[in-house]
């Protein structure tokens, strides 16, 4: 028997495959939760096989909630199911340890399929994000990026913020909210280990992010 965690927002969303899930032979639902936080605390508190993630939750993403289920529950198989396709959201993911990346969308059958593979450990990707990730492997190596550790979202914030934007622009800029740009900033703070805006600022621009007056 496979157990499994749901972590999405859309409470629709979550229902079905709550649903779908549990009437499948082998498959346990042992708890569906709506933001990122509750799907680290059920990861180690339950230990489910694999955990279902959206990416853009409320409060922790879902690819930093991936971060934290690595390192504190290593053994738990995280398969993305979102409608995000874009590299940055795809390879963040691959990055923070997720093991599988699937479009909402998905035939039902396809998802059970991710499920059932992740859980016996293979890594597994739907048709278009498979052939993104080959086509990452057979281009020729990129240039290191500074701060490898910030994801590319949290990389662009930065170089705004050392470019001495201000989080409305910066949310204007990047088509997001500046509530998701608040918590992007909150997490880079964490993981650079600095304390305030101008300490990033300076790291940021002695890695040659952010020059005055330029911008991603």
């Amino acid at each position: 028997m496979i157990g499994i965690v749901v972590a999405d927002d859309h409470p629709i969303v979550r229902s079905g495959l709550t649903a779908l899930l549990g009437s499948i032979d082998g498959l346990t639902v042992l708890a569906a939760v709506a933001d990122g936080r509750a799907a680290v605390r059920e990861a180690v508190t339950r230990r489910p096989d694999v955990l279902v993630m959206d990416i853009q939750m409320p409060g922790l993403d879902g690819i930093e909630a991936t971060r934290q289920i690595a390192a504190a529950a290593p053994g738990v198989a995280v398969l993305m199911l979102t409608m995000y396709e874009d590299d940055d959201s795809v390879f963040s993911a691959m990055r923070a340890g997720a093991r599988g990346y699937l479009l909402k969308g998905s035939e039902q059958a396809e998802i059970v399929r991710a499920i059932q593979s992740v859980a016996a450990g293979e890594a597994i990707f739907g048709p278009g994000i498979a052939r993104r990730v080959l086509g990452f492997f057979a281009a020729p190596p990129a240039a290191t990026e500074p701060f490898p550790e910030l994801t590319d979202r949290e990389r662009d914030v930065l170089g705004l913020i050392a470019a001495g934007r201000p989080n409305a622009e910066i949310a204007g800029r990047l088509g997001i909210s500046p509530k998701t740009v608040a918590n992007h900033i909150s997490s880079i703070f964490a993981k650079l280990q600095v304390a305030d805006r101008s300490e990033a600022i300076v790291r940021a621009r002695q890695a040659g992010l952010g020059a005055p007056d330029s911008a991603p």
